[in-house]
């Protein structure tokens, strides 16, 4: 695609939990051991009467301060799994509070972990296919608000955060290609079952949403299907690994993006990790982590970047950029 990513921006809430707050309130807990697992020291945390669409609105504002795109954009793509209502989509509500023009087509993806990259795909589409002209993608998830203080599986690895991405037409291929995939058979090991239609909400007697997660399901789902993903789009590429300057994963864990190097003979260099002191902010990993390759000098224009979503869903997607931002 004659597309291309031309900004990133990324914002994250102020109230950050470590390690020591995890074992205050769960003593029982082998926090080395946690560690080790997760790669993950620092979260951040919405506050309470924060939404994923007040990050995404921080992150849009802080990209759109002082430029002159704000009335040229004319789509608007919010990827989350944590809106603020079950109905409107918060990209409408988005559209009117960061002034965007009513000629703008707007939407949200109910995506996590695949979500960005398989925004960035329609983005690039419709631009490409003339539909649109500009497209501004928004990444935005608060799971912190899904999850126990006591849940071992999800609490030390979700972080929540948000990022802002914007995408415009250029004149030479910068995009492609795209490889997506879905199990939806393994659709229980990441899920939030209240709040949807299918389990009524109840008043009174109302529970909170609960994120469930079978760590080993997912993580087993993710060495089968990421290597393959990954062999499939550089064949039609026509590249190999050596080929490409840099890897960047969702930031999952640790041991998943440690595994995935093993598995796919990586060279560590080349694969761009940053969840150390962000944690896993589902769809907002990768953009987050691309602004941060491209600010500490690792990422420059012509360079070959793949990016590879997997998770929720199940599901999967990758892209090869030829960097041009």
């Amino acid at each position: 695609m004659k597309v291309k990513i031309s900004s990133i921006s990324y914002h994250l809430p102020e109230k950050t939990e470590g390690l020591d707050d995890l074992q205050r309130d769960n003593p029982d807990w082998d926090m080395p051991k946690v560690f080790e697992k997760t790669g993950i020291r620092t979260r951040h945390i919405a506050s309470s009467d924060q939404t994923a669409s007040d990050l995404a609105y921080i992150a849009a504002e802080q990209l759109l301060c002082g430029t002159q795109i704000r009335n040229q954009i004319d789509l608007l793509i919010l990827v989350t799994q944590s809106p603020d209502y079950l109905l409107p989509t918060s990209a409408c509500i988005l559209q009117d509070r960061l002034r965007l023009s009513q000629n703008c087509m707007a939407f949200d993806i109910n995506l996590g972990c695949s979500g960005f990259v398989t925004a960035l795909g329609i983005a690039g589409g419709l631009i490409e296919s003339g539909v649109v002209n500009t497209g501004l993608i928004l990444c935005s998830d608060t799971y912190s608000k899904y999850i126990s203080e006591h849940d071992r599986a999800c609490r030390p690895i979700f972080s929540d955060g948000a990022a802002a991405i914007l995408v415009e037409r250029t004149a030479i291929d910068c995009m492609g290609p795209f490889d997506f995939g879905t199990d939806g058979s393994g659709f229980e090991h990441l899920i939030v079952r209240r709040g949807g239609a299918r389990e009524t909400i109840k008043l009174p007697g109302y529970s909170q949403p609960t994120l469930e997660m079978h760590g080993s399901d997912v993580y087993l789902f993710t060495m089968r299907v990421v290597p393959a993903c990954i062999v499939k789009l550089l064949a039609r590429a026509g590249l190999s690994s050596d080929q490409v300057d840099l890897f960047i994963f969702h930031q999952a864990s640790k041991l998943v993006i440690d595994s995935l190097i093993r598995l796919m003979s990586l060279d560590k260099k080349k694969v761009f990790l940053n969840h150390e002191f962000i944690g896993n902010t589902v769809s907002a990993t990768i953009p987050i982590a691309l602004r941060d390759a491209v600010e500490n000098g690792l990422l420059t224009t012509g360079q070959t970047v793949v990016l590879v979503g997997f998770g929720v869903g199940l599901s999967w997607s990758a892209v090869l950029l030829r960097w041009a931002m």
